[in-house]
């Protein structure tokens, strides 16, 4: 299936594995890619050190395109644009809107920039700074979140920029695909979905947890790091929203020194990256710190397999989702669907 995302990336379907942290690494980016999709590396919970060898390890794995995520905040984000440029990655995706600067240095070494927003003032906001598409998640989506749907947010967009968008936040399946085509999208992003497939490294006792819920275990908290945060609903996310304010800003504190230890950042790099995080949002200075929390976290259940001491990020699909395909299986599977899907349609019309 061709659209103008397929084109301008060269993948060979409209379908984005996104760049998940502790998640997407070399393994599950190189599985997507080699099925057809755009792989993308989550390179916040990386050291610049382990992005450069990640890159390289895909590269080993599979001759397909493939992305790196990057937040365009950090303090470190300029050694990590040298890195995409230097290995000759084909796409750098973002999760908070880059610099006009940083997009066209990137651009002018010849990579795909396609930032994630989550409202139609900030696509129309990179796609005039130069973005070459954007990804738009709605409510629906895991992980930092924003309260507006897909299906109204999605068409917003579509109608106020002249670049490829692609759809994230609640698809898994082909007709969710041709559902966003119809919107005027040129593809979907899935991060969930390529979460519970047997080429993500997330433990299995872990995906089991995501398989048994249900739509009604997989909420919104801001007892994480104090912005909104689809996840799993779990005794650990009970305990985080009945915790007094110095619990929490002590466990926060322990959060930052691994975080720090474990990404090589500074104090005063971690510091710089929690303003970032508080610009524009209205959040106390108490908040800032507990940003800390969501990688380690995070890593405590995808990487350590804890489910009581980790916190697992979910879109509201993981309440439908029943296996774990590969990623070979599962893009074949939403393809096919995606046909059976519109020749349904065709005859549906044709019947009129």
């Amino acid at each position: 299936m061709e659209t103008a995302f397929t084109r301008l990336v060269g993948v060979r379907h409209p379908i984005v594995q996104t760049g998940m942290g502790w998640v997407a690494g070399p393994r599950l980016v190189s599985a997507a890619a080699d099925a057809g999709a755009l792989g993308v590396l989550a390179s916040a919970t990386m050291t610049v050190d382990r992005l450069r060898a990640a890159v390289r390890e895909v590269r080993s794995r599979t001759q397909a395109p493939f992305g790196v995520n990057l937040r365009a905040d950090a303090a470190d984000a300029g050694d990590r644009v040298r890195i995409i440029l230097d290995e000759g990655v084909r796409v750098a995706s973002f999760a908070l809107a880059p610099s006009p600067e940083l997009i066209a240095e990137l651009k002018e070494g010849g990579v795909v920039v396609i930032p994630s927003i989550g409202a139609r003032r900030h696509a129309e906001k990179v796609a005039a700074w130069g973005a070459d598409a954007v990804i738009v998640q709605g409510g629906e989506g895991g992980g930092h979140t924003g309260d507006v749907a897909t299906t109204v947010l999605l068409p917003q967009v579509v109608d106020a920029v002249d670049i490829p968008v692609v759809a994230a936040g609640g698809f898994f399946d082909g007709r969710g695909l041709v559902a966003a085509l119809a919107y005027g999208a040129a593809g979907v992003a899935m991060g969930t979905r390529f979460l519970l497939t047997s080429d993500s490294p997330v433990p299995d006792a872990v995906k089991a947890r995501y398989l048994a819920a249900t739509v009604r275990d997989v909420t919104v908290t801001r007892a994480v790091d104090g912005l909104p945060h689809r996840m799993l609903r779990t005794a650990l996310v009970d305990a985080l929203e009945d915790a007094g304010r110095a619990r929490a800003l002590l466990r926060a504190v322990r959060h930052a020194a691994g975080f720090r230890k474990l990404s090589g950042l500074t104090w005063r790099e971690m510091v710089r990256d929690g303003l970032a995080l508080r610009h524009g949002k209205d959040l106390a200075w108490s908040q800032v710190l507990l940003a800390a929390n969501t990688p380690m976290m995070l890593r405590s259940a995808m990487v350590e397999g804890r489910t009581d001491a980790g916190v697992m990020a979910a879109g509201q699909v993981a309440g439908v989702i029943d296996d774990l395909p590969s990623c070979a299986e599962l893009v074949a599977r939403i393809m096919k669907e995606a046909d059976e899907t519109l020749v349904s349609l065709d005859r549906l019309r044709a019947s009129r």
